[in-house]
């Protein structure tokens, strides 16, 4: 997918901020909670996904080898009805390109994907994830919101990544948990007619992921 760069001001305390997909190994320094990919979908594709009909958005929760997520992808896509042509085939390469990046980047052969079609409240409190680390890029409608907490609480500033930027955070199976606080959450739409379309991949077997 063409992306053009994206400016993400202020961050957050422990927030990496990565050019380019090789940078995403920022998740790896010293104090780092997560690194958010600084990139935005070209407005035709953009305008493409959010104008779909929520049912025919692709649902799937699957385990694969990182270079057969193409393939799989599109049977997926092709099952929920999703349009064919051009944007399809952009979504589709994105998603194996980032599997493949993110594969790379926690030396896993096997991934845990899920695509997510959300228009309720799911995940709304803010959290920690019980993996090694979580990759997770928004689609369609409003990104992952995180934000740092000192003792538990909701955090009392929020940010939410850009659509379309892919952010890794670092999970509690981390040998090396971040100090920082940083928790997320999937944002509130409940109500607004809104729906998202996200993509979380998972290294299958922490205690094998070589981080």
């Amino acid at each position: 997918m063409n992306y053009h760069r994206q400016h993400v001001r202020n961050a957050g305390v422990g927030v990496g901020l990565a050019d380019n997909p090789e940078a995403m190994s920022l998740i790896r320094a010293q104090g780092a909670a997560a690194v958010i990919w600084k990139r935005q979908p070209e407005p035709g594709f953009q305008a493409w996904i959010d104008n779909l009909d929520p049912a025919c958005l692709p649902r799937a929760r699957v385990v694969v080898q990182p270079h057969s997520v193409r393939d799989v992808v599109s049977l997926i896509c092709v099952g929920s009805g999703m349009p064919g042509g051009k944007h399809q085939n952009v979504f589709i390469d994105d998603i194996a390109a980032l599997a493949d990046v993110f594969a790379t980047l926690m030396n896993t052969s096997y991934l845990r994907l899920r695509l997510d079609v959300v228009s309720d409240n799911a995940c709304r409190k803010f959290h920690i994830d019980a993996v090694t680390a979580r990759l997770v890029c928004t689609y369609r409608g409003l990104g992952t919101q995180y934000g740092i907490s000192t003792d538990g609480a909701e955090p009392k500033r929020v940010f939410t990544v850009p659509t379309g930027a892919p952010i890794v955070l670092r999970g509690t199976l981390w040998p090396d948990p971040p100090q920082s606080g940083l928790l997320h959450r999937s944002p509130p739409i409940e109500g607004t007619g809104n729906t998202r379309l996200v993509l979380v991949l998972d290294p299958v077997g922490d205690e094998k992921a070589g981080i």
